[in-house]
């Protein structure tokens, strides 16, 4: 509760600071083991799923003519990469085809990775992580992963040195709060929150005031995820916004949609709609390792044109990674059984 935070230190305050318990503690075994090669355990069920179609598509192909193009035209459309973005890959190709410019089925499958490479432009510069305090408000619908997204990334922040400060401001599910709090316990992170359906606003606005108070580096807010109507979201999150620039005039800084990578197409039909309801910045991809298909991170970034910042790959804390779109060509593309 609020109170908590101008006054008596609360008994997570008392304590002496400590490495995180849980799925935090330890170094990270990820970093070690370097992003390429977790990203090809990330990324195996999808590599096992479409990538693995196409080969066996193209195995013992001499030919290339109009046909095969079809059958993989249908594989990529199945692998939730979209029809218009999967018409932007194939127009190339049916041309180099007709040109006689593609010679085996081996130059087709490096042709089509340099067309999907060529769609998941970089997302530049990451977020500056400044000035103090720095706001990222994350919004998503429920069930997306949300809550341990921010985690993920308060951690990482944490290990940058940065003194981060967590918002509830999902204040139309109880168990959301205390999700976050239980994180915020195990990162040692303090957490702002209110009484289950309290005013939203009300919470961002004062963890506004605690992050000021405490000098936190960065604020990272949990918001609602309901999907009730278009109007109700998009006036509940310009509400947030203006909250948030009485404190900090600058704010937000960065509007992260969190989106999981299972749902397909469906992922495509909510960045359309927080985009509408709010100027997003960077989009976070969740549960990658939980999907046979993975067109949809071409998908995302083809059609919305915002920035992929992060993907998930995995439940470990480390497995939320920036999002590097030559890795992710790589890994996906790897041969089964390469070095």
């Amino acid at each position: 509760m609020i109170g908590n935070w101008f006054g008596r230190k609360t008994p997570a305050e008392e304590a002496p600071s400590q490495a995180p318990s849980g799925p935090a503690a330890g170094p990270e075994a990820g970093e070690r083991k370097g992003l390429l090669a977790r990203l090809k355990e990330g990324l195996a069920r999808t590599r096992q799923g479409f990538v693995h179609q196409v080969d066996e598509l193209l195995l013992g192909r001499k030919e290339i003519d109009p046909g095969l193009l079809d059958e993989l035209e249908e594989i990529l459309v199945t692998a939730d990469m979209g029809v218009a973005t999967v018409g932007k890959v194939l127009e190339e190709l049916r041309i180099q085809v007709k040109r006689r410019e593609l010679a085996d089925a081996g130059a087709l499958r490096e042709r089509l990775q340099d067309r999907i490479r060529a769609l998941l432009p970089p997302p530049g510069p990451g977020p500056a992580w400044a000035p103090a305090p720095f706001v990222v408000l994350v919004v998503g619908v429920n069930g997306v992963g949300k809550t341990t997204t921010i985690a993920k990334i308060a951690r990482r922040l944490q290990a940058e040195g940065k003194k981060v400060l967590l918002v509830a401001a999902d204040t139309f599910r109880a168990a959301a709060a205390e999700q976050l709090e239980t994180w915020g316990r195990r990162l040692d992170v303090p957490v702002v929150r209110h009484a289950a359906g309290a005013d939203p606003a009300a919470v961002v606005y004062d963890g506004l005031e605690a992050a000021i108070h405490r000098g936190a580096d960065v604020v990272l807010v949990d918001t609602a995820g309901r999907l009730h109507t278009k109007t109700n979201l998009m006036e509940e999150l310009k509400k947030l916004r203006r909250v948030i620039r009485k404190k900090v005039p600058e704010g937000p800084h960065e509007v992260f949609l969190v989106l999981d990578a299972t749902t397909g197409q469906n992922a495509v039909s909510q960045a359309r709609l927080f985009r509408e309801a709010v100027d997003v910045t960077g989009i976070v991809l969740t549960k990658l390792d939980g999907t046979a298909k993975g067109g949809i991170v071409v998908a995302v970034s083809d059609e919305m044109g915002i920035p992929i910042r992060y993907i998930g790959i995995g439940e470990g804390m480390d497995d939320l990674r920036p999002f590097d779109p030559d890795a992710f060509v790589s890994a996906l593309f790897e041969r089964e059984g390469a070095a």
